[in-house]
């Protein structure tokens, strides 16, 4: 066991991966800035909640539509270009969202942000590139801890901004995307010179990434011994699966899966895109103290997925967590629907996040355990619902707000989280533990 621990404890990372990672980590921190101020920041355009709802939408089918196109590009330009144009496209975006003086340059900032979201996914793809097969999952798994740390600090970030008036989280985020497109320019390695039958690979470099990876192997090895499990998933482009190839039964529970992945989302987006205009309304909160409860929410999503999702899948096994996570979701969304005050907003906002926090892991968790070797194409089908229904929740979302009654969305919400409770897949087994041995 002390083996294990010192090797655990010098394990080394692919080069660039820090680089890589910090890119990832800052472009989401500019994203979270943005997320709690837009909704209220549009009203002084005279946008009421369904515009409001359509410009969140607007970001999301730009980030859609242009993601892939882009990530098609990284494939034979590199990734380093393409992750340094996203991040300048997000500084425009941006600048032009702060300098506004009507909606629809509101909207074209927004646009040109959403068409700029591809670095995520590109430096992902970068991460592929760098990371040795029986390691690829855990990098990924270190590249989703970024998510976390914008949901947290970005609002955190904005709410101190927008103590000196609503435009500057708009400036401190494009600042952030462009010094981060500075520093890529200087020190992102471009990860495709070391993929063997890429265009742009370097026989050297292969030759000195395939040493690598066999030298990180081997130091690893004994402090990842699980990694051989179903959830190593081989690159598409090598292993070229057929979803055909999926048994049908396994077929069908994945796609009530992925169904109910898309419910979820467009529940929870719709919460996101309207809480804003929620806590000026009912509670009189400010842009400062509205983005604070969002940074809050990120702590406690960071703290869910970080230390609970482990021990509750081992209790409730995946249907059992899946189920309360969507009961949780319900709850909040139910509570939130209903004025009683500020206990009931605080119990709502836990219940939610709560719920929220579970349930994402543990459907990605339960579709990579039932695909096998498909599990890179299914994945890719439930980002596709997430897009789509990130696309559809704040439109809905916005339209009930200003024609049905501020609680409309979150009752709405709450009754979709039921729903996909129907939906879920019977014969979910309670999880085994994991044992080192």
């Amino acid at each position: 066991m002390a083996r294990s621990s010192k090797a655990e404890g010098r394990q080394k990372f692919p080069r660039g991966f820090g680089v890589i990672w910090t890119t990832v980590a800052i472009d989401l921190i500019g994203f979270g800035i943005v997320l709690p101020i837009l909704p209220q920041y549009a009203e002084r355009f005279g946008a009421g909640a369904f515009v409001i709802g359509i410009l969140s939408a607007s970001f999301s089918l730009a980030q859609l539509v242009f993601a892939p196109v882009l990530g098609r590009l990284s494939d034979r330009f590199g990734r380093k270009p393409i992750i340094i144009l996203s991040l300048f496209g997000t500084a425009v975006g941006s600048l032009i969202t702060g300098f506004a003086g009507s909606l629809w340059m509101l909207f074209l900032g927004r646009i040109i942000d959403g068409m700029s979201g591809a670095s995520v996914s590109v430096a992902q793809a970068a991460v592929a590139d760098l990371s040795p097969p029986r390691q690829r999952a855990r990098y990924m798994g270190l590249i989703g801890a970024a998510f976390g740390v914008g949901f947290v600090a970005g609002p955190a970030i904005g709410a101190l901004g927008a103590l000196g008036g609503a435009k500057v989280p708009f400036f401190i985020a494009a600042a952030i995307a462009g010094v981060n497109g500075i520093i890529a320019i200087r020190r992102l390695p471009e990860t495709a010179h070391g993929v063997e039958g890429h265009p742009l690979a370097i026989p050297e470099v292969v030759a000195a990434r395939k040493a690598e990876f066999a030298a990180m192997d081997a130091e690893n090895i004994a402090a990842e011994p699980a990694l051989d499990g179903p959830g190593i998933v081989e690159p598409a482009h090598l292993t070229r699966p057929d979803m055909d190839a999926t048994p049908k039964a396994t077929r069908d529970a994945i796609i009530r899966l992925i169904v109910v992945a898309f419910v979820g989302v467009v529940a929870f987006s719709g919460f996101e895109s309207t809480f804003s205009l929620l806590a000026k309304e009912r509670f009189g909160l400010t842009l400062a103290s509205t983005a604070a409860v969002f940074a809050a929410i990120g702590v406690v999503l960071v703290g869910v997925q970080g230390g609970l999702v482990g021990p509750i899948t081992h209790r409730l096994g995946e249907g059992g967590t899946l189920r309360f996570g969507l009961f949780a979701n319900a709850a909040g969304l139910g509570l939130l629907s209903i004025d009683f005050g500020w206990p009931g907003l605080v119990v709502s906002l836990l219940l939610l996040t709560v719920g929220q926090g579970l349930l994402t892991p543990t459907l990605s968790s339960a579709i990579a355990g039932r695909a096998g070797r498909q599990t890179g194409q299914w994945l890719g089908w439930q980002q596709s619902a997430g897009g789509l229904a990130r696309v559809v929740g704040p439109i809905v979302a916005g339209s009930l707000f200003q024609f049905m009654g501020v609680g409309t969305p979150y009752a709405l919400g709450a009754a979709l989280a039921l729903f996909a409770l129907l939906l879920l897949p019977s014969g979910s087994k309670r999880a085994k533990p994991v044992t080192a041995g």
